[in-house]
C-alpha cells in the first residue's frame, strides 16, 4: 500500500527536525569557557571535534538520503510501514551521536571546575608520561581525564568500539574523586594506562597463552595457573603501575582494596580482578622484583596484620596460600616475558627502571629539599615514585604531599599549554631559495 500523504509528510517534519536539533550540537571549542591551563592537549582536542564532527557529518547525509527517498516517486510505492522503519533507524543513529557528544560533554564539563580543571589537565600530562616508552613500539593515543564518584578507577580505550558505533578517539580515564590529591591518585591512574598500554602491545594475549601452557604443564597447581590466566588483565595493569611509581602503587591499591573481610577474601573465578588480599601481596613482590628494598616486605607485613589469615576456614586458608606459593613464579614470569610487540626485549627492557630505584629515589628527595625548581624539570611519573618512596620511607607528611602535588599538577598542566601555544605560534618553513626561482 502507497505511502499516505500525510505519513509521508510527518516523517519528513520529523526528519528535517532531527537536522534543526543536529545542528545546535555545537564543537566544544565554541561552548565550553575554561581557564588555558585547564584546556584539553591540542591532539585530545582535535581527535574528539574530528570524531563529533565525522558522526554529524553521516548523519546529516544520511537524514538527507531519506527525504530524497521520501519525495521520490519510488516511495510513493513503498509502505509507511518501511518508510517509519527507515526513520527509526535515522533517528537510533541520532541519539548515538548524541551520546557520544554527551560522554566527551561530562569529561570536558569538570575543565570548568576551580582549581580541579587545571589539576585535570595536569593529570593528562602525568598519562601520557606514564603510556610513553623508548624504541617506538606504538604511537600512543591521546589521554584525557576526568573525577568521578566511587573507590575504582576505570578507562574506556582508545581504539576500541563506542556505544552506537564508532571507534573511540582517545583513550578516556575515570578517576575516583576522593584519591584528589595525593601520591594515591598515581596508582588508579596508571593502572588504567596500564590497560592501554597492554592493548597496544597485545599483553594480555601472549601471557595468558604462556599462563595457560603452564596450567596444562602443572598438573598439582593447574587450577592456580588458570586462575592467574582469568585475572592477567588485571596483574598487567598493576604491573605497568608498579614499574611506573613504584611503592605508590602498592600504598594506592592498598587504600582502594581496604574492604570489609567478606570482600577482600572473596574469590570470584568470574572477576578479571584478583582476590583482593592475593592482589595486594602480588603487587608487593612485584615490587620487590622490579625495585629491590626491605618496604616491600613491611608493605606485605602491614596488610597481613590488617587481614590476618587465621580467621579463615581450613580450606580458604589453604587455597589462598597455595595461590600465595605461586607468586614468584608468576612474577619471574612477566619480569621476563619478551612479547612480540617488543621485537625481544622484556618488560622490564622497556620500563626505564633504574631511574625508579629506591636509593636513586631518595637522592632526588634529598635534592629537591635543597633545590625545589629541579622537582618541577623532573618527569611526572618519577615525580610521583619519589613520593611514594617518600611515604613508605616515612620521610614526607600526607599534608605536604597534596600540597607539592597540587603545586606539580598546576604546573604540568600549565607547562603543557604554554608548550602547545608555542608549537602553534612557530612560523612555517621558509620555501628554499631555489624552489621559489623555479616557480
Amino acid at each position: 500500500m502507497p505511502i499516505p500523504p500525510y505519513a509521508c509528510w510527518m516523517l519528513e517534519q520529523e526528519a528535517r527536525a532531527l537536522l534543526t536539533r543536529l545542528a545546535r550540537v555545537k564543537p566544544f571549542a565554541l561552548q565550553e569557557s575554561m581557564l588555558p591551563a585547564a584546556n584539553l592537549l591540542p591532539g585530545s582536542q582535535m581527535a574528539i571535534e574530528r570524531f563529533l564532527m565525522a558522526g554529524r557529518k553521516h548523519l546529516r547525509t544520511l537524514v538527507r538520503q531519506f527525504l530524497r527517498w521520501l519525495r521520490s516517486p519510488v516511495a510513493r510505492w513503498s509502505s509507511a510501514e518501511r518508510a517509519q522503519r527507515h526513520f527509526t533507524l535515522l533517528r537510533l543513529r541520532f541519539n548515538a551521536v548524541v551520546t557520544h557528544f554527551d560522554m566527551f560533554d561530562n569529561v570536558i564539563t569538570q575543565r570548568s571546575e576551580s582549581e580541579t580543571g587545571v589539576w585535570l589537565s595536569g593529570l593528562d600530562v602525568v598519562s601520557a608520561d606514564a603510556l610513553q616508552i623508548k624504541g617506538g613500539y606504538y604511537k600512543a593515543p591521546p589521554v584525557i581525564c576526568y573525577l568521578d564518584r566511587g573507590f575504582g578507577a576505570a578507562i574506556r580505550r582508545a581504539r576500541t568500539r563506542m556505544p552506537g558505533g564508532g571507534e573511540n578517539p582517545v583513550a578516556i580515564i575515570k578517576v575516583p574523586r576522593e584519591r584528589m590529591v595525593g601520591a594515591g591518585i598515581a596508582s588508579s591512574l596508571i593502572h588504567e594506562v596500564g590497560h592501554q598500554a597492554a592493548a597496544l602491545l597485545d599483553l594480555v594475549k601472549s601471557l595468558r597463552g604462556v599462563l595457560e601452557e603452564r596450567a596444562r604443564a602443572d598438573v598439582s597447581q593447574g587450577d592456580v595457573w588458570r586462575l592467574w590466566a582469568r585475572w592477567i588483565s588485571e596483574i598487567v595493569a598493576d604491573f605497568w603501575s608498579v614499574a611506573r611509581v613504584g611503592a605508590a602503587s602498592t600504598l594506592g591499591l592498598i587504600g582502594v582494596v581496604s574492604l570489609p573481610r567478606v570482600f577482600v577474601f572473596r574469590l570470584n573465578a568470574d572477576d578479571p580482578h584478583p582476590t583482593p588480599w592475593i592482589r595486594v601481596k602480588l603487587s608487593a613482590a612485584i615490587g620487590q622484583a622490579l625495585y629491590p628494598q626491605p618496604a616491600w616486605n613491611h608493605l606485605a607485613e602491614l596488610w597481613e596484620s590488617y587481614y590476618p589469615l587465621e580467621r579463615l576456614d581450613e580450606p580458604q586458608q589453604r587455597f589462598l596460600k597455595k595461590v600465595e606459593s605461586t607468586i614468584p613464579a608468576l612474577v619471574a614470569l612477566l619480569v621476563n616475558h619478551r612479547p612480540a610487540a617488543l621485537r625481544g626485549r622484556s618488560l622490564s627492557e622497556v620500563l626505564e627502571l633504574e631511574s625508579r630505584q629506591p636509593a636513586r629515589l631518595r637522592d632526588l628527595l634529598d635534592e629537591w629539599r635543597v633545590q625545589p625548581r629541579k622537582m618541577y624539570r623532573t618527569e611526572p611519573t618519577v615525580v610521583f615514585a619519589v613520593i611514594g618512596q617518600a611515604r613508605v620511607d616515612g620521610q614526607i607528611t600526607p599534608e605536604e604531599e597534596s600540597t607539592v602535588l597540587g603545586k606539580l599538577l598546576t604546573h604540568w598542566a600549565l607547562q603543557s599549554t604554554l608548550q602547545a601555544a608555542s608549537d602553534c605560534a612557530m612560523p612555517a618553513p621558509r620555501p628554499c631559495r631555489c624552489h621559489a626561482a623555479a616557480a
